[in-house]
């Protein structure tokens, strides 16, 4: 990739996952209307993650990446958002007192509306119909009208992302992150809960912290990161006329930033070297991710990280791994080795979720909360093992009390996902297994930290 690159470059190039829009000039005009809007995120809060993420890859720090699976028009509600914000704060202040390192969060929100597919259209008792790819593109309901891609949702999802970014930053920098709050942030249907107990545990021995600070002197006013803390937004950067739109270019250093999050991912099904998304994404100066799955060739993934990243800029480049929990062991190790053969500095992450979906035998799509905790077990040993930095993890969740996931110490079975099975897409996990998840990685961060420790001492 020699030719320069521009806002519209992708356009020249092949491209898949896309929507099929049947009046182009309706489409035009949104893009048009959209371009004239205000930015969503600005470039110095991208740098500033970019910053926190080459921490991460360094070995000094933590990336927490979770959200909705898919973002819906119908669900869009403060307490919703407030609830999903406040389970990310749990599982930060558990992972930051395992793992002794800051944790950067990273919300799957403010613009999760589009899903890719496997396949284009949708057979129903012998009706054909597109394929539902996000409230961003169509409707759910398996209608015709509803499944028509429509552009005016464009300016939907960028209204709602706007509001949502709003309330994300006044709870993340009006007080409602403060740390002398961390017992307020439990949700009631978790406070019952095996992990509520510990998580309230765990809250007991910071605010006793906390007392002790503030008997010499030190409290939330005089140091702002004890009240405030910086939450970034991500989704995954499928619909590039959209991106397009709101890409601008920054008048403090001149270089292009995507304005519609901070970070940006290419999914495991549009990472095609000479294709539109890297064509894109190559271009902004964003901190990005792509997902890498079983199947992925090692040297393919060198050449992703040449094109995405020649100057192998810390920080600048994720490597989501999405492989299951069987397969990993088997694939990852070889994938790192690569990597860091060739001195390629990048952050390695896990997606426990996405190759570990099946279906129930009462038909429910699921994935069962066990595999979720393997694949995240196997991921932290792989790396101990090859001496490298487990960095972080991306996974759907909610704060909403859902029955998506088999499993847990809720131990929600296959009988029961149909009681509040809410998701527009794929399962997510509820308040009570993230939090289990939270433990469980503060743990293996834990003995990791250690074992550094003891390694330096005899050294």
């Amino acid at each position: 990739m020699t030719t320069a690159w521009t806002r519209e470059s992708w356009r020249v190039k092949p491209i898949v996952q896309v929507p099929d829009y049947t009046n182009p000039a309706a489409l035009k005009a949104v893009e048009q209307r959209l371009s004239t809007f205000p930015p969503l995120v600005f470039a110095g809060e991208a740098r500033s993650l970019k910053r926190s993420l080459g921490d991460v890859a360094q070995g000094r720090g933590f990336l927490l990446q979770g959200g909705d699976c898919a973002e819906s028009f119908a669900e869009f509600h403060p307490d919703n958002i407030r609830d999903t914000f406040r389970v990310l704060l749990q599982m930060a202040v558990v992972l930051t007192f395992g793992a002794g390192v800051p944790i950067v969060k990273l919300g799957r929100m403010a613009g999760q509306f589009a899903k890719p597919r496997s396949s284009n259209t949708e057979n129903v008792d012998g009706v054909e119909l597109p394929s539902y790819r996000g409230d961003m593109v169509n409707g759910m309901d398996f209608t015709a009208e509803q499944r028509e891609p429509d552009p005016e949702r464009l300016v939907q999802a960028y209204n709602q992302s706007a509001a949502t970014l709003n309330l994300l930053r006044a709870f993340s920098q009006g007080g409602y992150a403060d740390l002398h709050k961390v017992h307020q942030w439990t949700l009631g249907f978790v406070a019952d809960s095996a992990q509520g107990e510990r998580y309230q545990d765990l809250a007991d021995r910071i605010q006793e912290a906390l007392a002790f600070m503030e008997a010499c002197g030190i409290n939330s006013q005089a140091v702002p990161s004890m009240r405030e803390t910086d939450f970034y937004t991500s989704h995954e950067s499928l619909l590039l006329n959209y991106e397009e739109a709101l890409t601008r270019m920054d008048s403090t250093t001149g270089r292009w930033y995507a304005c519609a999050a901070h970070f940006l991912w290419i999914g495991e099904r549009t990472r095609q070297l000479d294709h539109a998304h890297v064509e894109f994404l190559r271009g902004v100066d964003n901190p990005i991710g792509f997902k890498a799955g079983p199947t992925v060739d090692p040297d393919d993934v060198l050449r992703m990280i040449d094109t995405l990243n020649p100057q192998n800029e810390a920080g600048r480049i994720t490597i989501i791994t999405r492989m299951g929990a069987e397969k990993l062991q088997d694939h990852l190790p070889k994938l790192i080795q690569t990597v860091e053969r060739e001195g390629k500095t990048v952050v390695w992450s896990c997606d426990p979720m996405h190759a570990n979906t099946e279906k129930s035998s009462s038909g429910y799509k699921t994935r069962h909360f066990d595999n979720v905790l393997g694949e995240v077990r196997s991921f932290f040993d792989v790396h101990r093992s090859e001496g490298t930095h487990a960095g972080g993890v991306h996974f759907e969740m909610t704060g909403q009390d859902v029955t998506e996931c088999v499993g847990g110490a809720q131990a929600i079975t296959e009988a029961s996902l149909g009681d509040r099975y809410h998701t527009h897409c794929d399962p997510r996990l509820n308040a009570s297994q993230a939090l289990e998840l939270a433990f469980l990685m503060a743990e293996m961060l834990k003995q990791d930290r250690q074992a550094s420790a003891a390694n330096a001492i005899a050294s």
